[in-house]
């Protein structure tokens, strides 16, 4: 049987198995090893199941009211890894949606069901036309909260927004672009006095890790013309004009203050500051975008109070110019440890020292253009016919827990390709390696949204010793002009960089609404992994991202580029149907974690 016939006759046989609401004949088309993951479309959340009964368990509980019918091949069917490939459409009660499907031995090993748009909602794509034009006065000109008062004048009755947004990052932008296509009322509250300030305020030399062709944002990819690693002011500039050619209602120079959540109304009470002006909004639902890099994690380290320089976290670091002929020592060994660390030395600091605490991952960008985002994210992938539709789709087809086993072999190659720089690097003491269990980067992402670093050129810089590298070391103690490390030895120092990290997104909610709530959400991020600083138990899904939490109304927006955009959409889903009163029954919420 060929690859097409095969596949068809698995979703005909499938379909007509959940219309007889025959859930254990559906259940025995998939292997004893498989894997279902859910966008949205039947769970009305992010959730893998693995094995039958898990697969068994969902559909009784959601077959009902899912009602998943209509499934159709798109396209071809090919054959890679052992496996039968296609990629299928389906109808829900609800909406339509994309799917992908791998057969071994006529069974289902992996599927993948995400929602793309809900019926008689879909996504807005003519022209609209503004009632402020009508007026005479353009509303570009008008600030969301004159435009409210004015209605409330005119039509006697105050205007909320249905979702407020906290943050106007990449994911809050993203977001708030989605759910004005859906025409749902979306405020962004960002502190910063214009959007993409959260970039501009990073250290000069910082320029993206991730090729162009990975970090498009929804609706509006770069021109032809942009630089494969962006700039960080140049990324601070596209979101400002995101914001602005997507006509998002974006409140800059605000300050959320307090929220609380008004549990018999169902509504939130958040109170923000403006232009001095205290303000009381009443969102259904809150929505915290402010990104993974947010709570600055800050060492307690003896000393640090009487010392003559200056401490600043990576956050706070300004640019290598001011320390030109002076003694710089740098806390960590990541994304951000090896930028600065360049950085000082390209501004020619007297001394460089990068402190090394515990082991990272390094691989060169080029090595992760050659083996594992060109085939995906690349200009040769757009010339073979992979948009980035199809390669988001592609890389979430993928469950969780097989990914590692997958991308051992690419970094098998890696090492093997760059195996002079790892060679250089044991030779100069860094500690280094490829992932817990061999998997990578994107496992380490995944598991810590840490613990990395992406090789654009500071590695040679501590192999030939122009990065003076202290390793494994902590420091001791912080004295007026110096440090001491946990080797005994003593370093000169007139600036110290905590290049440490970042806390879950979780803080967030802990300071802008309750320690009390921040409790019954949990942990943001991780994978349940079991390996370090991702203890278990498994979840497979990030932990309280893009989905409902314990918490009613409160949704967390967090990630890169790319997951900002591929992710967006089921969030502002969700969010719709909620607005539209569509009945949203969630089959699962991420138990409660926090370590």
């Amino acid at each position: 049987m060929d690859a097409d016939r095969e596949v068809s006759r698995w979703l005909h046989a499938f379909g007509k198995a959940l219309a007889n609401r025959d859930i254990a004949g559906a259940t025995l088309l998939f292997d004893t090893e498989c894997y279902w993951r859910d966008l949205v479309s039947l769970t009305w959340t992010l959730k893998t199941f693995e094995g039958r009964d898990e697969v068994k368990a969902m559909l009784s509980a959601t077959l009902a009211a899912a009602k998943p019918a209509n499934f159709v091949q798109l396209g071809p069917a090919a054959e890679a890894n052992g496996a039968i490939e296609a990629w299928f459409a389906f109808e829900t009660g609800a909406g339509r949606g994309t799917g992908h499907l791998r057969l071994r031995k006529g069974k289902c090993w992996t599927m993948l069901t995400t929602l793309q748009e809900l019926k008689g909602f879909e996504e807005s794509a003519g022209r609209t036309r503004e009632r402020g034009v009508e007026q005479g006065v353009h509303p570009d000109r008008l600030s969301w909260a004159d435009w409210r008062r004015r209605e409330e004048a005119e039509l006697g009755i105050e205007r909320q927004p249905y979702v407020v947004i906290v943050g106007g990052g990449q994911g809050g932008l993203a977001l708030a672009a989605r759910l004005k296509r859906l025409n749902v009322p979306a405020l962004v509250i960002e502190k910063n006095g214009r959007a993409g300030d959260s970039w501009r305020m990073r250290y000069r030399s910082l320029v993206l890790h991730d090729p162009v062709w990975y970090d498009h944002l929804p609706y509006l990819p770069y021109p032809d013309h942009w630089p494969v690693f962006t700039p960080k002011d140049k990324m601070g500039d596209w979101l400002e004009m995101y914001a602005r050619v997507m006509e998002l209602d974006l409140w800059v120079s605000t300050m959320c203050l307090k929220a609380a959540y008004d549990e018999p109304a169902g509504e939130w009470k958040v109170q923000v500051k403006r232009g001095g002006e205290l303000l009381e909004l009443r969102p259904r639902h809150l929505v915290l975008a402010t990104g993974m890099s947010g709570f600055a994690h800050l060492p307690e380290i003896p000393g640090a109070e009487n010392f003559g320089g200056r401490i600043v976290h990576s956050s706070q670091f300004g640019g290598g110019e001011e320390w030109r002929g002076k003694h710089c020592v740098v806390l960590g060994a990541n994304n951000s440890a090896h930028d600065i660390a360049a950085d000082l030395w390209e501004h020619g600091a007297a001394e460089v020292t990068m402190v090394q605490r515990s082991s990272s991952v390094v691989v060169t960008s080029d090595a992760l253009m050659e083996h594992a985002w060109g085939p995906l994210y690349s200009e040769a992938a757009l010339e073979s016919g992979i948009t980035t539709e199809i390669a988001d789709l592609t890389v979430a087809s993928v469950p969780f827990r097989l990914l590692p086993s997958l991308q051992k072999p690419i970094y098998e190659a890696i090492r093997r390709r760059d195996a002079a720089l790892y060679a250089g690097l044991e030779k100069a003491g860094f500690l280094f390696d490829f992932g817990e269990d061999g998997s990578g980067i994107h496992s380490t992402y995944l598991r810590r949204g840490a613990g990395y670093y992406i090789d654009v050129g500071a590695s040679q810089l501590v192999i030939d010793g122009s990065i003076r590298l202290k390793s494994p070391a902590e420091i001791n103690r912080i004295a007026s002009n110096s440090v001491l490390l946990s080797d005994g030895s003593v370093l000169p120092a007139d600036l110290i960089v905590y290049a440490t990290g970042y806390g879950s997104m979780n803080r967030w909610a802990a300071q802008l609404i309750s320690p009390q709530v921040a409790e019954l959400v949990g942990k943001c991020w991780g994978l349940g992994s079991n390996t370090r600083h991702d203890p278990g138990p498994w979840v497979g899904e990030l932990r309280n991202m893009w989905k409902p939490t314990q918490q009613p109304g409160l949704w967390f927006m967090g990630g890169n580029l790319m997951q900002a955009r591929h992710y967006s959409l089921y969030l502002a889903l969700q969010l719709k149907a909620r607005y539209e009163a569509i009945p949203t029954p969630v089959y699962y919420v991420d138990p409660v974690h926090h370590r």
